[in-house]
């Protein structure tokens, strides 16, 4: 049986030696790393072919076309390691360092969230709120990868984009993100919340700020294991970085601009609640497509 690149050798006068055992194919390959994270993955079959296109920087259709090809020792090794770093629980996005969002690639690494789909709402929500030909200005506080700046900017291409965040590694991955999709309306602020912004009004303000209790369970488990801390938590049962956005986002916000937050399933009316203590209009809550409370809005 191969196991993370090994051969078992016959002991004896009549044993091959290393350059006699033949190399295993990638179909071999495949269904062996599968069977090794079985116990550790939901989707073990995919994740052995995204890793392994990863090595060989080729896409699916190229492993089932040349499923009989062997790889070099350099490439199964790289091929195992990643495959043991999979079986510990390590995000795919973190291993191949890319997630695809918004028929989109991304630069992803530990600094950073993992795009979800939940997030594609928020998206949704802000592009009907701005007309194609507006100017903007669009404020994206936290930008993290920069994923929700660079599609706002790239699908509003005469808004002007402002995106923030107070980790300088996040930044960074989001100015390589924007530079790899060729958009020059976006700017960069190193900034907690709004405290570094120069004074500006903006016609929409979106952010996905972090609103994870740190009592809450699902941070020992899956992907959030290994994404930063920072990013997830927040102080209140998950709710004061949302307070405190809420509560100064209108003083940014022009004459009937718009707030959009990203929120817990399980914090509707904990958010609706803020929005309306600080004397916003409209307030809704909007579902995602599991049907569960997502984003919440208001207007000034």
């Amino acid at each position: 049986m191969l196991k993370y690149g090994t051969t078992p050798i016959h002991v004896g006068l009549n044993a091959p030696t290393q350059h006699q055992i033949p190399m295993p194919t990638i179909n071999a390959l495949l269904a062996q790393a599968s069977q090794n994270l079985n116990a550790s993955s939901g989707s073990p079959a995919l994740d052995a072919e995204v890793l392994l296109c990863h090595v060989l920087q080729k896409n699916r259709s190229y492993l089932r076309a040349r499923c009989d090809n062997t790889l070099t020792e350099t490439e199964q090794e790289q091929f195992w390691q990643l495959c043991r770093h999979r079986q510990q629980g390590h995000p795919i996005a973190y291993l191949t360092g890319q997630r695809e969002f918004w028929s989109r690639d991304f630069i992803v690494t530990p600094d950073v969230l993992i795009p979800r789909p939940d997030t594609e709402l928020l998206i949704e929500l802000s592009l009907a709120l701005v007309a194609h030909d507006a100017p903007g200005p669009i404020l994206d506080l936290g930008t993290g990868s920069g994923i929700i700046a660079i599609i706002l900017a790239a699908e509003r291409p005469n808004a002007h984009v402002t995106a923030t965040d107070f980790s300088p590694k996040a930044l960074a991955v989001a100015q390589q993100n924007a530079a790899r999709h060729h958009l020059n309306n976006i700017g960069f602020y190193h900034s907690n919340w709004f405290a570094d912004l120069p004074p500006q009004r903006f016609q929409l303000i979106v952010s996905n700020p972090p609103y994870i209790d740190p009592q809450d369970p699902h941070l020992h488990q899956g992907d959030v294991r290994f994404e930063p801390d920072s990013a997830l938590i927040a102080a209140d049962h998950g709710l004061q970085d949302i307070k405190t956005i809420v509560a100064t986002a209108r003083h940014w916000l022009s004459e009937e601009g718009y707030l959009l937050i990203e929120h817990g399933y399980d914090q509707e009316a904990a958010v609706q609640a803020i929005f309306k203590a600080s004397g916003y209009q409209d307030v809704r809550t909007h579902k995602d497509l599991s049907g569960q409370a997502r984003v919440t809005g208001g207007q000034t």
